[in-house]
């Protein structure tokens, strides 16, 4: 069925079809190329239109970041919108970050104006319109990007937003990114006309081609110690009880390493924690599923008799110049396909190979159980030290707030002392590791759930990198109160530990070699209180609890972002 929209310029009726599409919002830092979505808006808001809500993130690594969160928790792609080639060029880390987090984004920007004579509506108008063009504005992103285009005419809008959506959407999902140069969003358009439900959508995800997976079934029934691990698995929530009901019943155990959401409560007897230690070498069979580094090969592998498979929607992770893993077998395959189909396989092998699965699942309850013996006493020997060690801060953080609430983390929390057990409850970074991620992502999540306590966990650096004014201010602006918790090192940590690693007689044994210092460092409680926020710094790790509640006391009952600066020591 097709509907017909009257409307005054193609921006408008781009912003119309946005609408129409389900996006919610876009996120954006204006430049002079806005000024037909910024008409537009004016124009279509008086008549009541669905468009959606702009939300001016004064940086445009912020506002990618916030589109991160925001998809991270619903599913749902948003749009953001940057200046021209220098808000582009702002924005690429976040799109790194989101391309190999497989995030579906859709990234527009500005072009500079086509035409240098006036004759065209929106023509070059100010000096920086030549500076700012390029022979090919989307080349500086086109690796990272599924797809990039420029918009030429309004009578395109709908095929194009349609396949932003479609391209972005499709396994493995990513960024893709759209140029609208200012004279085509100026020009005059009546109305648009498009079908009210799109006939284009993304691809549904692979299933499991049936002999791989009769294979995959046998090794598994069979096998004396099964192991998966997982990275990306829960990014699908559907996966959830699905892995807890396959991996329970069945005696397999799991280890998330290095973890992008909640794929297993960490509670669960199958649940092995976020390190292989000696669990990978033993294993027989190991399924290495949605991972894209399951282990660091440097420093261990799995048995080189072990059988070995790769289950993805991309199980070979084709973007990544090299990954050398052995696989005796990859399946191509969503993984709630998956684990649904072996749940069946499984259940009609079972009855042969009972007497095994019962003691494999004891044996891995128990080394669930000793795991998480090892890790209380490892949190006792903390509690006191001061500075206040890593261990100890994400445990009091994790009690203070509430196993409900999400934990956006970029690199600080210790997974093991956190031990979350609800999907949507976890988000960490990227694997690309670019930084200045987590803090815009916890405004985009809290966005995404206005009800629920977001917690941004964030090291120095990452806060730093995090455009801290800028994402402040959005949450005032936007009521959108985080509590924000620093682990205060005051030093780039992991430089000093990869250093170390390399050299371990070297330079970062002694004194403070380049590169690795933060000292001295800010205040960073006052930064959150400049913008109407609450701030504490906490040195004395008895302190730490109160001051954490204190905290969320300010974001639950007074609707405000809190700051706590905890100075800790470096962990690992």
């Amino acid at each position: 069925m097709q509907e017909t929209i009257a409307v005054s310029n193609v921006a408008e009726g781009y912003l119309r079809l946005l609408g129409a599409r389900g996006i919610e919002f876009i996120f954006g830092n204006g430049g002079t190329d806005f000024a037909p979505l910024i008409e537009a808006y004016s124009q279509a808001q008086s008549t009541g239109a669905r468009l959606p809500r702009p939300i001016a993130v004064p940086h445009e690594n912020a506002a990618v970041a916030m589109a991160h969160g925001y998809t991270a928790m619903t599913g749902q792609p948003q749009v953001v919108m940057a200046h021209v080639n220098v808000g582009t060029a702002n924005m690429i880390g976040g799109v790194i970050n989101a391309a190999r987090a497989r995030v579906p984004m859709l990234l527009t920007a500005g072009r500079t104006p086509l035409t240098e004579d006036g004759e065209l509506h929106g023509a070059r108008a100010h000096i920086i319109h030549w500076a700012q063009e390029m022979y090919d504005q989307a080349g500086m992103l086109r690796e990272v990007v599924k797809w990039d285009y420029e918009l030429r005419n309004g009578v395109q809008l709908e095929s194009v937003v349609d396949r932003m959506l479609e391209v972005a959407t499709t396994e493995p999902a990513g960024p893709v990114y759209l140029t609208l140069p200012r004279e085509v969003l100026a020009a005059p358009l009546k109305d648009i006309t498009f079908e009210s439900t799109p006939r284009r959508g993304a691809v549904v995800p692979p299933a499991p081609e049936p002999q791989a997976l009769d294979q995959l079934a046998d090794w598994l029934a069979g096998a004396r110690l099964p192991l998966i691990i997982t990275t990306d698995a829960g990014r699908d929530p559907t996966t959830f009880e699905q892995l807890s009901e396959l991996t329970d019943r069945f005696g397999i155990g799991v280890v998330e390493f290095f973890p992008s959401r909640v794929a297993l409560s960490a509670d669960h007897p199958m649940h092995l924690g976020y390190q292989h230690d000696a669990t990978l070498g033993e294993a027989d069979v190991v399924v290495v599923l949605e991972s894209d580094v399951p282990w660091i090969p440097a420093y261990q592998g799995p048995n080189p008799h072990a059988k070995v498979a790769h289950v993805g929607v991309d199980p070979v992770f084709e973007r990544y110049p090299m990954r050398s893993y052995p696989s005796d077998l990859s399946l191509t395959a969503g993984a709630a396909t998956t684990l649904a189909a072996l749940q069946v396989a499984l259940t009609e092998r079972a009855p042969r190979y009972q007497g095994s699965i019962d003691q494999r699942r004891a044996r891995i309850k128990a080394q669930h159980d000793a795991q998480r013996a090892a890790w209380a006493a490892e949190l006792k020997d903390t509690a006191g030290a001061a500075p206040i060690d890593a261990r100890w801060a994400s445990h009091c953080l994790a009690q203070v707030a509430g196993p409900e609430a999400t934990l956006v983390n970029e690199y600080p929390l210790v997974r093991e002392q956190i031990q979350p057990t609800q999907p949507g409850t976890f988000l960490n970074h990227s694997p690309a590791g670019g930084l200045g991620w987590g803090l815009g992502a916890a405004l985009g999540a809290k966005l995404a759930r206005p009800d629920r306590l977001v917690v941004a966990a964030l090291g120095d650096g990452a806060y730093m990198f995090g455009n801290p004014t800028p994402c402040h201010l959005v949450a005032a602006a936007e009521q959108l109160p985080v509590l924000v918790v620093v682990f205060n090192n005051a030093s780039w940590h992991a430089v000093r530990r990869a250093t170390t690693a390399m050299y371990p007689d070297g330079a970062a044994r002694h004194g403070t070699p380049p590169f690795i210092s933060l000292e001295p460092a800010p205040a960073y409680e006052d930064i959150a209180r400049a913008a109407g926020g609450h701030g504490e710094r906490v040195e004395d790790p008895a302190k730490l609890v109160d001051a954490l509640e204190r905290a969320v006391s300010v974001v639950r009952k007074e609707k405000r972002q809190a700051l706590v600066n905890v100075i800790t020591q470096p962990f690992g």
